[in-house]
Protein backbone atom coordinates (compact mmCIF):
# COMPACT_ATOMS: atom_id res chain seq x y z
CA UNK A 1 0.00 0.00 0.00
CA UNK A 2 1.09 3.57 -0.66
CA UNK A 3 0.43 6.42 1.75
CA UNK A 4 0.00 10.16 1.73
CA UNK A 5 -1.00 12.76 4.31
CA UNK A 6 -4.46 14.05 5.12
CA UNK A 7 -4.68 17.59 3.80
CA UNK A 8 -2.27 19.99 5.47
CA UNK A 9 -1.78 17.63 8.46
CA UNK A 10 0.96 15.05 9.06
CA UNK A 11 -1.62 12.28 9.55
CA UNK A 12 -0.65 9.30 7.36
CA UNK A 13 -3.47 7.81 5.29
CA UNK A 14 -3.54 5.10 2.62
CA UNK A 15 -3.97 6.31 -0.96
CA UNK A 16 -7.23 4.36 -1.08
CA UNK A 17 -9.64 4.16 1.83
CA UNK A 18 -12.54 1.84 2.53
CA UNK A 19 -16.05 3.23 2.44
CA UNK A 20 -18.48 1.52 4.82
CA UNK A 21 -21.90 2.69 3.60
CA UNK A 22 -22.33 -0.99 2.66
CA UNK A 23 -23.02 -1.84 6.30
CA UNK A 24 -26.62 -0.69 6.20
CA UNK A 25 -30.03 -1.63 4.86
CA UNK A 26 -29.33 0.69 1.92
CA UNK A 27 -26.78 -1.79 0.56
CA UNK A 28 -27.95 -4.94 2.32
CA UNK A 29 -24.78 -5.99 4.15
CA UNK A 30 -26.19 -6.27 7.66
CA UNK A 31 -24.30 -9.42 8.70
CA UNK A 32 -21.60 -8.34 11.14
CA UNK A 33 -19.31 -11.33 10.55
CA UNK A 34 -19.23 -10.65 6.81
CA UNK A 35 -18.51 -6.98 7.44
CA UNK A 36 -15.70 -7.94 9.81
CA UNK A 37 -14.10 -10.12 7.11
CA UNK A 38 -14.04 -7.14 4.75
CA UNK A 39 -12.47 -4.87 7.36
CA UNK A 40 -9.93 -7.55 8.29
CA UNK A 41 -8.79 -7.86 4.68
CA UNK A 42 -8.47 -4.09 4.37
CA UNK A 43 -6.27 -3.95 7.48
CA UNK A 44 -4.20 -6.87 6.20
CA UNK A 45 -3.55 -5.06 2.90
CA UNK A 46 -2.50 -1.82 4.59
CA UNK A 47 -5.65 0.24 4.10
CA UNK A 48 -5.81 2.46 7.19
CA UNK A 49 -8.45 5.06 6.24
CA UNK A 50 -12.02 4.00 7.04
CA UNK A 51 -14.95 6.23 6.13
CA UNK A 52 -18.33 5.86 7.80
CA UNK A 53 -21.23 8.12 8.81
CA UNK A 54 -23.78 8.46 11.56
CA UNK A 55 -26.64 7.94 9.09
CA UNK A 56 -25.30 4.70 7.55
CA UNK A 57 -27.73 2.15 8.91
CA UNK A 58 -28.57 4.68 11.66
CA UNK A 59 -25.33 3.84 13.42
CA UNK A 60 -24.93 0.25 12.20
CA UNK A 61 -21.89 1.06 10.07
CA UNK A 62 -20.13 2.83 12.94
CA UNK A 63 -20.91 -0.04 15.31
CA UNK A 64 -19.65 -2.68 12.87
CA UNK A 65 -16.47 -0.75 12.12
CA UNK A 66 -15.59 -0.04 15.73
CA UNK A 67 -16.35 -3.57 16.91
CA UNK A 68 -14.39 -5.19 14.08
CA UNK A 69 -11.28 -3.08 14.66
CA UNK A 70 -11.36 -3.94 18.37
CA UNK A 71 -11.88 -7.65 17.82
CA UNK A 72 -9.10 -7.70 15.23
CA UNK A 73 -6.75 -6.19 17.78
CA UNK A 74 -5.96 -3.18 15.61
CA UNK A 75 -4.05 -0.49 17.50
CA UNK A 76 -5.95 2.77 17.62
CA UNK A 77 -3.06 4.79 16.22
CA UNK A 78 -2.75 2.46 13.23
CA UNK A 79 -6.06 3.49 11.67
CA UNK A 80 -7.72 6.76 10.73
CA UNK A 81 -11.45 6.76 11.41
CA UNK A 82 -13.54 9.29 9.53
CA UNK A 83 -17.24 9.66 10.20
CA UNK A 84 -19.85 12.22 9.18
CA UNK A 85 -22.49 14.26 10.98
CA UNK A 86 -25.72 14.99 9.05
CA UNK A 87 -26.93 18.53 8.49
CA UNK A 88 -29.97 18.22 10.73
CA UNK A 89 -27.69 17.48 13.70
CA UNK A 90 -25.70 20.68 13.19
CA UNK A 91 -27.15 22.71 16.03
CA UNK A 92 -25.05 23.27 19.18
CA UNK A 93 -27.07 20.89 21.37
CA UNK A 94 -27.27 18.01 18.89
CA UNK A 95 -23.62 18.28 17.85
CA UNK A 96 -22.46 17.33 21.34
CA UNK A 97 -25.16 14.68 21.69
CA UNK A 98 -24.54 13.05 18.30
CA UNK A 99 -20.75 13.09 18.63
CA UNK A 100 -21.05 11.42 22.05
CA UNK A 101 -23.23 8.71 20.51
CA UNK A 102 -20.85 8.28 17.59
CA UNK A 103 -17.86 7.87 19.91
CA UNK A 104 -19.77 5.24 21.87
CA UNK A 105 -20.76 3.29 18.74
CA UNK A 106 -17.20 3.38 17.42
CA UNK A 107 -15.76 2.58 20.84
CA UNK A 108 -13.12 5.29 20.64
CA UNK A 109 -12.17 8.39 22.62
CA UNK A 110 -11.64 10.74 19.68
CA UNK A 111 -12.77 10.95 16.04
CA UNK A 112 -9.86 11.44 13.65
CA UNK A 113 -11.93 13.23 11.01
CA UNK A 114 -15.47 14.51 11.51
CA UNK A 115 -17.02 15.55 8.22
CA UNK A 116 -20.11 17.71 7.84
CA UNK A 117 -22.23 15.38 5.71
CA UNK A 118 -24.31 18.12 4.10
CA UNK A 119 -25.33 21.68 5.04
CA UNK A 120 -28.29 22.19 7.42
CA UNK A 121 -30.36 23.50 4.52
CA UNK A 122 -33.71 22.31 5.94
CA UNK A 123 -33.21 23.72 9.43
CA UNK A 124 -31.40 27.01 8.85
CA UNK A 125 -28.81 26.66 11.61
CA UNK A 126 -26.41 29.63 11.36
CA UNK A 127 -22.95 28.60 10.21
CA UNK A 128 -21.07 30.53 12.97
CA UNK A 129 -23.13 28.77 15.66
CA UNK A 130 -22.26 25.23 14.62
CA UNK A 131 -18.72 26.19 13.59
CA UNK A 132 -17.97 27.39 17.13
CA UNK A 133 -19.44 24.22 18.65
CA UNK A 134 -17.40 21.96 16.38
CA UNK A 135 -14.31 23.96 17.19
CA UNK A 136 -15.01 23.49 20.90
CA UNK A 137 -14.99 19.72 20.39
CA UNK A 138 -11.61 20.01 18.67
CA UNK A 139 -10.34 21.97 21.68
CA UNK A 140 -11.77 19.33 24.04
CA UNK A 141 -9.97 16.58 22.14
CA UNK A 142 -13.04 14.72 20.91
CA UNK A 143 -12.41 15.61 17.26
CA UNK A 144 -8.94 15.81 15.75
CA UNK A 145 -9.79 17.29 12.35
CA UNK A 146 -12.81 18.61 10.47
CA UNK A 147 -13.90 18.15 6.88
CA UNK A 148 -16.90 18.85 4.67
CA UNK A 149 -18.98 16.65 2.40
CA UNK A 150 -21.44 17.86 -0.24
CA UNK A 151 -20.83 21.52 0.65
CA UNK A 152 -20.70 24.22 -2.04
CA UNK A 153 -17.57 26.36 -2.06
CA UNK A 154 -19.42 29.45 -0.87
CA UNK A 155 -20.48 27.64 2.33
CA UNK A 156 -17.01 26.20 2.83
CA UNK A 157 -15.67 29.74 2.76
CA UNK A 158 -18.30 30.87 5.28
CA UNK A 159 -17.49 27.91 7.53
CA UNK A 160 -13.75 28.52 7.40
CA UNK A 161 -14.21 32.20 8.16
CA UNK A 162 -16.26 31.25 11.25
CA UNK A 163 -13.43 29.28 12.85
CA UNK A 164 -11.08 30.94 15.32
CA UNK A 165 -8.19 28.48 15.49
CA UNK A 166 -8.83 25.49 13.24
CA UNK A 167 -9.68 24.77 9.60
CA UNK A 168 -11.08 22.02 7.39
CA UNK A 169 -8.63 19.44 6.05
CA UNK A 170 -10.77 17.56 3.53
CA UNK A 171 -13.65 17.72 1.06
CA UNK A 172 -15.84 14.71 0.13
CA UNK A 173 -18.07 14.64 -2.96
CA UNK A 174 -19.46 12.43 -5.73
CA UNK A 175 -16.81 12.09 -8.44
CA UNK A 176 -16.17 9.39 -10.98
CA UNK A 177 -15.54 8.94 -14.70
CA UNK A 178 -19.26 9.16 -15.44
CA UNK A 179 -20.05 12.08 -13.11
CA UNK A 180 -17.40 14.77 -13.17
CA UNK A 181 -19.08 17.98 -12.01
CA UNK A 182 -16.77 18.18 -8.99
CA UNK A 183 -13.85 19.10 -11.22
CA UNK A 184 -15.48 22.42 -12.19
CA UNK A 185 -14.69 24.17 -8.90
CA UNK A 186 -14.51 21.70 -6.00
CA UNK A 187 -11.35 19.78 -6.91
CA UNK A 188 -9.49 22.97 -7.92
CA UNK A 189 -10.47 24.47 -4.55
CA UNK A 190 -9.09 21.44 -2.70
CA UNK A 191 -5.86 21.58 -4.69
CA UNK A 192 -5.43 25.31 -4.11
CA UNK A 193 -6.00 25.01 -0.36
CA UNK A 194 -3.97 21.86 0.40
CA UNK A 195 -7.09 19.85 1.24
CA UNK A 196 -7.59 16.15 0.62
CA UNK A 197 -10.36 15.46 -1.90
CA UNK A 198 -12.32 12.30 -1.04
CA UNK A 199 -14.42 11.02 -3.96
CA UNK A 200 -17.44 9.05 -2.88
CA UNK A 201 -18.98 6.69 -5.42
CA UNK A 202 -15.64 6.55 -7.32
CA UNK A 203 -16.91 3.50 -9.22
CA UNK A 204 -20.35 5.05 -9.86
CA UNK A 205 -21.93 2.53 -7.45
CA UNK A 206 -20.46 -0.30 -9.52
CA UNK A 207 -21.48 0.95 -12.96
CA UNK A 208 -17.81 1.34 -13.94
CA UNK A 209 -16.60 -2.05 -12.72
CA UNK A 210 -17.32 -3.79 -16.03
CA UNK A 211 -19.66 -6.27 -14.32
CA UNK A 212 -22.81 -4.98 -15.98
CA UNK A 213 -24.01 -4.46 -19.54
CA UNK A 214 -26.97 -2.63 -21.04
CA UNK A 215 -28.68 -5.84 -22.10
CA UNK A 216 -28.26 -7.50 -18.72
CA UNK A 217 -28.85 -4.85 -16.07
CA UNK A 218 -30.18 -6.53 -12.92
CA UNK A 219 -33.09 -5.27 -10.88
CA UNK A 220 -31.11 -3.90 -7.97
CA UNK A 221 -32.73 -4.43 -4.59
CA UNK A 222 -30.45 -1.93 -2.85
CA UNK A 223 -29.72 1.78 -3.15
CA UNK A 224 -28.78 1.34 -6.81
CA UNK A 225 -32.39 0.61 -7.73
CA UNK A 226 -33.13 4.26 -8.39
CA UNK A 227 -29.63 5.38 -9.34
CA UNK A 228 -29.63 7.51 -12.50
CA UNK A 229 -26.39 6.05 -13.83
CA UNK A 230 -28.08 2.62 -14.12
CA UNK A 231 -31.07 3.97 -16.02
CA UNK A 232 -30.90 2.47 -19.55
CA UNK A 233 -30.84 5.96 -21.07
CA UNK A 234 -27.66 6.74 -19.14
CA UNK A 235 -26.02 3.33 -19.01
CA UNK A 236 -26.07 3.24 -22.82
CA UNK A 237 -23.76 6.26 -22.75
CA UNK A 238 -21.21 4.27 -20.73
CA UNK A 239 -20.75 1.40 -23.17
CA UNK A 240 -17.89 2.91 -25.16
CA UNK A 241 -16.05 3.91 -21.98
CA UNK A 242 -16.59 0.46 -20.45
CA UNK A 243 -15.12 -1.19 -23.56
CA UNK A 244 -12.11 1.13 -23.31
CA UNK A 245 -11.68 0.29 -19.62
CA UNK A 246 -11.78 -3.43 -20.40
CA UNK A 247 -9.26 -2.98 -23.19
CA UNK A 248 -6.85 -0.98 -21.03
CA UNK A 249 -7.30 -3.38 -18.12
CA UNK A 250 -6.32 -6.34 -20.31
CA UNK A 251 -3.20 -4.46 -21.44
CA UNK A 252 -1.99 -4.05 -17.84
CA UNK A 253 -3.28 -7.35 -16.51
CA UNK A 254 -5.70 -5.47 -14.26
CA UNK A 255 -9.47 -5.15 -13.86
CA UNK A 256 -11.64 -2.21 -14.99
CA UNK A 257 -12.14 -1.34 -11.31
CA UNK A 258 -8.39 -1.06 -10.79
CA UNK A 259 -7.99 1.01 -13.94
CA UNK A 260 -10.72 3.45 -12.84
CA UNK A 261 -9.13 3.98 -9.42
CA UNK A 262 -5.62 4.28 -10.86
CA UNK A 263 -6.89 6.89 -13.33
CA UNK A 264 -8.36 8.84 -10.42
CA UNK A 265 -5.17 8.72 -8.34
CA UNK A 266 -3.18 9.97 -11.34
CA UNK A 267 -5.71 12.79 -11.84
CA UNK A 268 -4.53 14.65 -8.73
CA UNK A 269 -2.26 14.05 -5.74
CA UNK A 270 -5.04 15.26 -3.40
CA UNK A 271 -7.31 12.31 -4.31
CA UNK A 272 -8.28 9.74 -1.68
CA UNK A 273 -11.09 7.58 -3.14
CA UNK A 274 -13.20 5.50 -0.75
CA UNK A 275 -14.80 2.64 -2.70
CA UNK A 276 -16.91 0.20 -0.77
CA UNK A 277 -16.64 -3.58 -0.68
CA UNK A 278 -18.94 -6.42 0.32
CA UNK A 279 -16.37 -9.23 0.24
CA UNK A 280 -12.66 -9.67 1.07
CA UNK A 281 -12.06 -10.46 -2.61
CA UNK A 282 -13.40 -7.04 -3.58
CA UNK A 283 -11.03 -5.41 -1.08
CA UNK A 284 -8.10 -7.23 -2.72
CA UNK A 285 -9.23 -5.90 -6.07
CA UNK A 286 -9.41 -2.33 -4.72
CA UNK A 287 -5.93 -2.56 -3.22
CA UNK A 288 -4.67 -3.76 -6.61
CA UNK A 289 -5.23 -0.28 -7.99
CA UNK A 290 -2.05 0.74 -6.13
CA UNK A 291 1.56 -0.01 -7.05
CA UNK A 292 1.44 0.66 -10.79
CA UNK A 293 0.55 3.56 -13.06
CA UNK A 294 -1.31 4.15 -16.28
CA UNK A 295 0.72 5.61 -19.12
CA UNK A 296 -0.06 9.16 -20.13
CA UNK A 297 -1.51 7.90 -23.42
CA UNK A 298 -3.89 5.46 -21.70
CA UNK A 299 -4.86 8.01 -19.07
CA UNK A 300 -5.74 10.48 -21.86
CA UNK A 301 -7.69 7.88 -23.81
CA UNK A 302 -9.88 7.16 -20.79
CA UNK A 303 -10.20 10.86 -20.02
CA UNK A 304 -11.43 11.68 -23.52
CA UNK A 305 -13.99 8.86 -23.52
CA UNK A 306 -15.23 9.97 -20.11
CA UNK A 307 -15.67 13.61 -21.07
CA UNK A 308 -18.20 12.72 -23.77
CA UNK A 309 -20.59 11.28 -21.17
CA UNK A 310 -23.43 13.46 -19.92
CA UNK A 311 -25.52 11.74 -17.28
CA UNK A 312 -29.12 12.94 -17.04
CA UNK A 313 -30.81 12.83 -13.65
CA UNK A 314 -34.26 13.73 -14.98
CA UNK A 315 -35.13 10.08 -15.57
CA UNK A 316 -38.75 10.24 -14.49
Amino acid sequence: MEYTTLGWTDLKVSRIGLGTWQYSEAWGLTDYEKAKQVIAKAVELGINFFDTAMVYGRGMSEEFLGKALRELGVKRDDVVIATKIPGEFLNPHDIFKSVDKSLKRLGIDSIDLLQLHWPPCWHNYPTPAYAKTLERLVLLGKIKYLGVSNYPVVLIEELRSSFSFTDVVSMQYRFNLAERWAEEELIPYAEANDLTFIPWSPLAKGALTGKYSLGALPEFKDVRGGEAVFHPENFAKLEKLLNTLRDVAAKYGKTPTQVVLNWMLKYSPVMLPIPGAKTPEQVEELAGAIGWELSYEDWRRIDEESRSIKISYATW
